[in-house]
């Protein structure tokens, strides 16, 4: 196994820094990591937000579903899906130019999350650890004027990087499924999906009662929660900003 391939199969997500500051020439590194990534056209359909400001941090742990370790996150960056600039720039050389759509939007998302693994990734290699928070999709509104974010720009991800604790350096990766249970040839494998169960189990190294114990305790925690329900109706939100006429 190669260092690429070693360090991708490493990282996993750290949510405990050591109280110490990102260093400039690393935080740059990983910047121009991320701007390297695929991206459409090479439009770079994305804004990178670097959140410096300690209010902003502390008022983003509480609006991503209270996690505090937000706030003490050395480094946060916010990774914006955005049609804002070629569109402008559309508007200024083109006489008709139709209005960004929803297949943008999805589009630009892409370019920004691509974006934002890429600096994951490089984070891992310098030796930081990172965290996506998915919650930065929730409260749409809030978020939108607390980042002053203008029409055809919408958070996408964001990810909090530091210096991992001893503690989080020993502490194992969560296992992944197989790729057996992840690749279906040539197109979608209804029969293989079917088997979710089984990928479970080798998953959790759990069966029967068990199993159906931590499928029930996990769908109460993730799919059937108040932070999914709101995440459903910002994202609605969102979509409905960016189309709107």
């Amino acid at each position: 196994m190669n260092e690429v391939l070693r360090q991708l199969h490493q990282r996993k997500s750290v949510r405990v820094y050591e109280d110490r500051p990102v260093e400039p020439e690393v935080k740059r590194a990983i910047l121009e990591a991320a701007i390297q990534a695929p991206t459409a056209g090479n439009m770079a359909l994305y804004t990178i937000l670097d959140v410096t400001d300690p209010e902003k941090k502390a008022s983003l742990a509480k609006s991503c579903d209270d996690q505090p370790f937000i706030a003490k996150a050395p480094m946060v960056l916010i990774f914006c899906a955005d049609y804002r600039r070629w569109y402008d720039v559309f508007c200024q050389y083109v006489d008709e130019v139709r209005k960004p759509d929803m297949g943008d939007l999805f589009l630009a998302e892409a370019d920004a999350l691509i974006a934002a693994q890429n600096a994951a990734v490089a984070a891992h290699s310098l030796g930081l650890g990172s965290c996506y928070i998915g919650d930065i999709t929730e409260n749409y509104e809030y978020h939108k004027k607390l980042l002053n974010l203008p029409k055809y720009v919408v958070p996408a991800a964001m990810l909090c990087l530091g210096y991992p604790t001893e503690q989080q350096l020993r502490r194992p990766k969560p296992p992944r499924h197989s790729v057996t249970a992840l690749v279906h040839e040539n197109g979608y494998d209804l029969e293989k999906s079917a088997q979710m169960p089984r990928m479970l189990e080798a998953q959790q190294g759990k069966s029967g009662e068990e199993l159906a114990d931590y499928i029930l305790r996990f769908c109460q925690r993730k799919w059937n929660s108040d932070f999914s329900a709101e995440m459903s109706r910002s994202c609605t939100e969102m979509v409905r900003d960016w189309c709107e006429r």
